[in-house]
């Protein structure tokens, strides 16, 4: 889908020097993850703290992230386990208690109180250092960024990317890291950028910057339905510029063949590709490429013999079109890691079920059966989990 090149990254580093970006990696030391986590965690409160002069304050007309920076202060000052390991690193006292200041049971700082408290969503996150909900800047900055974009006529074709990067970050397939000695942008890149996700759509031809440098113009899109066509230095310097400036790591649905069963994995099984039969507009127009993608342990004929009834299915009877039979594999991983690859083929369309509810089908993708069959080959050898398929060529590529 994309390929990270010389060319899309910043290779002097006299000019990380000159932004104030270390160019040499952090050693871990043999820390835990969840130690590394709360230690990146400390460290956004810290930067917050040096180029503001002051610790993150709680308030509705505060920048989401002071407020997000300060709960997890809070909550990192209520944590012995992370005062004992951040001890040697508040050089600025951040994690000493105000005097007269009652700090919230950690019981009290849950996912609903959390998001309630920020005005963020109905779902939170326990993490202390991934961001999975992201909102807008204050209106007095939107301003500002609204005034270099325009609005994005086809941004309906690239809302299900949107979603699914969300999705992906509240599974844990993704993580939000700070934008640091990485600075490659290729196409397919997300980021956080003045508290939206930054989606790059293209990558033009390499150019030459005044300065000598090589450089590209960009086709990007906004979570707020705009777009810009800035340069990719200037997209660097300005996630460089953004405390909370981030970039969104590749999908990773984790190993495809478990070492270790959950409770409805199978040891054998059977993934399945449906054909729609429904008489929907869109589905009739469409129905040699829509495919329902599945895995089952039991019998197939059993699970779409009420097709006709199940939203599921879009109530509608459907034809089985292809089967493969699997043994030793994960059920569960196995149908993450097909509705990754297909990710941006994922096919937007919500019904009402026979009670009127509003249900969104989230198995139906809009693919050739070939590249199914593809798909199924890469998973019998293991190399799917280096697949994506790319909409446009209607083809797997490689990451």
């Amino acid at each position: 889908m994309k390929a990270t090149t010389a060319t899309n990254q910043l290779s002097d580093d006299e000019l990380l020097a000159e932004l104030g970006v270390s160019a040499d990696p952090p050693k871990t030391g043999g820390r835990t993850p969840r130690e590394e986590r709360i230690i990146a965690g400390f460290e956004d409160v810290q930067r917050f703290f040096e180029a503001n002069g002051r610790v993150p304050q709680h308030g509705e007309e505060l920048d989401i992230f002071e407020r997000l920076y300060a709960v997890r202060l809070d909550r990192l000052r209520s944590m012995p386990e992370a005062r004992a390991l951040l001890a040697g690193r508040d050089s600025y006292g951040l994690l000493a208690v105000p005097e007269g200041q009652e700090l919230p049971e950690l019981d009290e700082l849950n996912d609903e109180a959390l998001l309630a408290e920020l005005g963020v969503g109905e779902k939170g996150e326990s993490d202390i250092t991934v961001l999975k909900h992201v909102s807008p800047r204050s209106e007095r900055q939107a301003a500002e960024e609204i005034a270099n974009r325009s609005a994005c006529r086809d941004f309906e074709r690239f809302k299900p990317f949107f979603e699914q990067a969300e999705s992906d970050l509240q599974a844990g397939r993704r993580e939000s890291r700070r934008f640091g000695k990485d600075a490659s942008v290729a196409e397919g890149d997300f980021f956080i950028l003045g508290g939206q996700l930054v989606y790059v759509v293209e990558v033009g031809e390499t150019i030459k910057a005044p300065n000598g440098e090589s450089d590209a113009r960009l086709r990007v899109i906004y979570s707020n339905g705009t777009e810009s066509n800035l340069l990719r230095r200037s997209l660097q310097r300005a996630l460089y510029k953004d405390e909370a400036g981030r970039r969104l790591t590749e999908p990773n649905a984790g190993p495809l063949f478990a070492e270790k069963w959950e409770e409805d994995d199978i040891a054998s099984g059977t993934i399945y590709v449906l054909r729609s039969l429904s008489n929907l507009p869109y589905v009739a127009e469409h129905r040699e490429l829509i495919h329902k993608i599945g895995v089952t342990g039991g019998s197939l004929e059993a699970r779409i013999a009420h097709a006709a009834h199940d939203a599921t299915y879009l109530l509608a009877d459907v034809e089985v079109v292809a089967t493969y039979k699997l043994a030793d594999i994960s059920r569960t991983k196995l149908e993450e890691i097909i509705h990754r690859v297909f990710a941006y083929a994922q096919l937007d369309l919500t019904i009402a079920d026979r009670f009127g509810n509003p249900v969104r089908p989230r198995e139906w993708f809009l693919v050739p059966l070939h590249v199914i069959d593809q798909a199924v080959q890469h998973i019998r050898d293991g190399s799917i989990t280096n697949m994506m398929y790319d909409p446009r060529s209607a083809r797997l590529v490689g990451k």
